[in-house]
């Protein structure tokens, strides 16, 4: 798969709109380290850690990571990460929409970070799935 054009990349649109992802990608994975380490903080208080709560919190830290990873590398051009950052930010969305919907799953205070967390995830997906970037990055 072929790159975008730096001259596309630097419009300022599309500049717009990747600082805008970076920043909210940013934002989630810093709120989901700062659990992580909460989490390890707490990690005597079983009622507000367990074992459900250090797998999700995990999952969601290497998740975290990823995403940045496609955002950065999407906004040099590559393709395949905006493929994967648009996939992957989607699937995250509506895993923790169900985290926070299913009742008793896991503590109200992991809930409300989730959903902290999942208003970042919907900005991500706004944007790139907004007609600028997918414009940007299709076929020629």
């Amino acid at each position: 798969m072929t790159a975008i054009s730096a001259q596309a990349l630097e419009q300022p649109q599309s500049r717009s709109a990747f600082r805008v992802v970076r920043g909210l990608v940013g934002g989630y994975l810093g709120l989901s380290v700062l659990t992580l380490v909460a989490i390890f903080l707490m990690r005597d208080n079983k009622t507000m850690v367990t074992d459900a709560v250090w797998v999700r919190a995990t999952i969601v830290v290497a998740s975290a990571l990823l995403t940045l990873s496609f955002a950065v590398r999407a906004a040099r051009g590559s393709r395949r990460a905006f493929l994967r950052l648009r996939i992957v930010s989607g699937v995250m969305l509506v895993a923790i929409v169900v985290i926070v919907a299913l009742p008793g799953a896991f503590p109200v205070w992991l809930r409300i970070e989730q959903g902290v967390c999942g208003l970042a995830l919907l900005g991500v997906v706004l944007v790139v799935n907004g007609r600028h970037l997918r414009a940007l990055f299709a076929r020629s």
